[in-house]
């Protein structure tokens, strides 16, 4: 025996009335011999920590506290026998716990024999009772055994004589080991039996779909099983809502449509379909499912909030097709007055004037007429302060495009105080940041913009970062700010709708300071001025000086993906677009554009997207 052996046969000799003691229960509670062996062996010290087990009781050998320990350190010592010899005592001792059969097989593979490890976890599986399935498949699980894993749930299930049990943990595993068809199959079968796992389930292809391919599949299934069980509603629901995440609202709003009838839920669900449709800016969409709701439900109780959302969404689809063509605006404005004559000028009807307001004011440059419609909303008894401090923005905003910078500020500092903590108070203050920009005190803008970067809306949010790293960007080399005050002076330009005169200011601002870090900056908003006011190939070429520069920017997957869309949407180039949207997809995976240009490609390319 070696001296550091001989010492601690010693040392043992005189502890050993404290080996173990008997705990509740009939179990073994750890002592200090057993503590220090423990410390050996995560130490590395197996010769150690084997010497000690070995003198402690059977009981406490084969107790969870003790067991994997030791068996751990008898394989790194190569002891196979010794480890199989102590889990068959084990198992004599234990008879009921099945997962020692599991070590078991984990001595066989560590030894080299496989087929043996096979056929001891076979053993396993087949002596299975209920009550053995989750700690035998949690031990297979943690020794990274996931086909056994998987064998030991489908056990399970069988011996449960129900087709589902067990159908979370094997999503689960099947999503670790991206095995997608069993992952469809699997959530599938457990949304056609329970309903209730409806938001589990949706969790779990959020994990588990990563290619197209997958997003493929699952729609292929979901349209099978509608057809052939239109009453099934949870296959309707995550068909809505794989169509929802795949930016297909046409698609969508034919599940939303069936939902809805089947619900009895008076066009709720088409209403919030068409809502989401319109910010992501599929207005076609959005149009027809306000449409539906004001025509299907006339007397339902969302009849005038779809009749408002629907002119909201031709006016904003009005807005955004360049150039924007008058008469459809003056045709809005009819239309807005037709809804007011049959629904009243009520505080119900007050976020309708207030919509008119804008028009007046951004479309039709009216801002007198623009002006008193904001009073009489702001006038309104019981008018919601929502809605009233809505208006007040809009009045701050007449005044600036007025050049009452004083005035708008004022407007703004009185919502952003009465609407604290809140959207409407993020915006207002987000204004008045901006007002503070186009002034070129960028100081005072940050100080704002720090504060709106921790809004709980995400958009403001954005929108506070976005503007705050311009300035910062724009501030480093040009410590003066002249080049940034230019494109602010710009900026406010652009706001007051004078889009010529926004031209030249940028036209001479790269005259100006020609290789300024602005520039990508400026090109990019010229382009999408220039494409307001009909010249397409002039904002194609504006972009390119962007996306032609094999040196990217920041802004290269923005000027690319307008890039894209002016070919498909206003040159209907729609070959060129459809390589356009390839290359955001392909050179900018991260960029938050793929999935629509995803979407848009697969529509150019015939792929049947609905």
């Amino acid at each position: 025996m070696r001296p550091s052996f001989l010492l601690l046969a010693l040392a043992l000799g005189l502890a050993t009335p404290a080996l173990a003691q008997p705990g509740r229960n009939g179990g073994w509670v750890p002592t200090s011999s057993s503590n220090l062996a423990q410390d050996y062996a995560r130490r590395g010290e197996h010769e150690k920590a084997v010497f000690l087990f070995e003198k402690m009781p059977l009981p406490e050998q084969a107790g969870p506290a003790v067991l994997p320990t030791y068996v751990s350190s008898l394989l790194a010592l190569k002891k196979y026998k010794e480890a199989e010899k102590l889990l068959k005592k084990a198992q004599k001792l234990y008879p009921d716990d099945a997962t020692l059969g599991v070590a078991l097989g984990g001595v066989y593979q560590a030894a080299g024999d496989q087929p043996a490890a096979d056929k001891q976890w076979q053993k396993v599986v087949g002596q299975l009772a209920p009550v053995q399935v989750v700690p035998v498949a949690t031990e297979f699980a943690r020794r990274e055994l996931p086909a056994w894993t998987e064998r030991t749930w489908l056990r399970g299930r069988a011996l449960a004589h129900n087709d589902t049990e067990y159908a979370p943990q094997l999503i689960q595993l099947y999503t670790q080991t991206q095995n997608q068809p069993k992952v469809l199959a699997e959530t599938l079968r457990l949304v056609a039996r329970d309903e209730q796992q409806l938001p589990f389930v949706r969790n779990m292809l959020q994990n588990a779909l990563r290619e197209e391919k997958d997003f493929d599949a699952l729609e292929k299934l979901l349209l099978t099983a509608t057809q052939e069980h239109p009453d099934q509603n949870a296959y309707s629901e995550l068909l809505l809502w794989l169509q929802v995440q795949r930016h297909d609202f046409t698609g969508a709003l034919v599940q939303a449509r069936a939902l809805d009838r089947r619900s009895h839920a008076d066009g709720v669900r088409v209403l919030e379909l068409a809502a989401i449709a319109q910010q992501n800016k599929d207005y076609e969409t959005a149009i027809e499912g306000f449409d539906y709701v004001a025509k299907e439900y006339r007397n339902g109780p969302y009849y005038t909030a779809a009749r408002q959302r629907l002119l909201q969404a031709r006016e904003a689809q009005v807005r955004e097709t360049y150039p924007v063509d008058p008469a459809k605006v003056r045709a809005l404005v009819t239309e807005y007055d037709q809804l007011l004559a049959e629904l009243g000028r009520t505080p119900a009807t007050a976020a309708i004037i207030r919509s008119l307001a804008n028009l007046y004011a951004f479309q039709l440059n009216d801002r007198a007429k623009a002006m008193m419609l904001l009073q009489e909303v702001i006038d309104m008894p019981r008018a919601s302060d929502e809605v009233v401090d809505e208006a007040k923005v809009t009045q701050a905003d007449l005044y600036l495009l007025k050049g009452e910078p004083w005035e708008a500020t004022l407007l703004y500092s009185q919502v952003e105080k009465s609407h604290k903590d809140s959207p409407l108070g993020y915006e207002a203050k987000l204004r008045n940041a901006r007002l503070s920009y186009y002034a070129g005190d960028f100081k005072l803008a940050q100080s704002h913009l720090d504060i709106l970067k921790e809004a709980t809306t995400r958009e403001i949010a954005n929108d506070a970062m976005q503007l705050s790293l311009l300035i910062q960007d724009n501030t480093v080399e040009d410590t003066l700010g002249l080049g940034l005050k230019a494109y602010a002076a710009v900026e406010q330009l652009v706001f007051q709708n004078k889009v010529p005169e926004a031209i030249k200011g940028l036209d001479a601002l790269l005259e100006r300071f020609p290789g300024h870090s602005l520039a990508d900056d400026t090109y990019y908003l010229k382009a999408q001025l220039l494409r307001r006011t009909g010249d397409f190939p002039g904002a194609i070429a504006t972009l390119e000086r962007i996306t032609n520069n094999p040196k990217p920017d920041v802004l290269s997957d923005d000027a690319l993906f307008l890039l894209a869309r002016i070919q498909e949407e206003d040159v209907k180039d729609k070959a060129q677009a459809q390589a356009l949207y390839n290359q955001v997809i392909t050179k900018f995976p991260g960029s938050i554009y793929v999935a629509e240009a995803r979407k848009r490609f697969r529509k150019l390319r015939g792929d049947g997207v609905q």
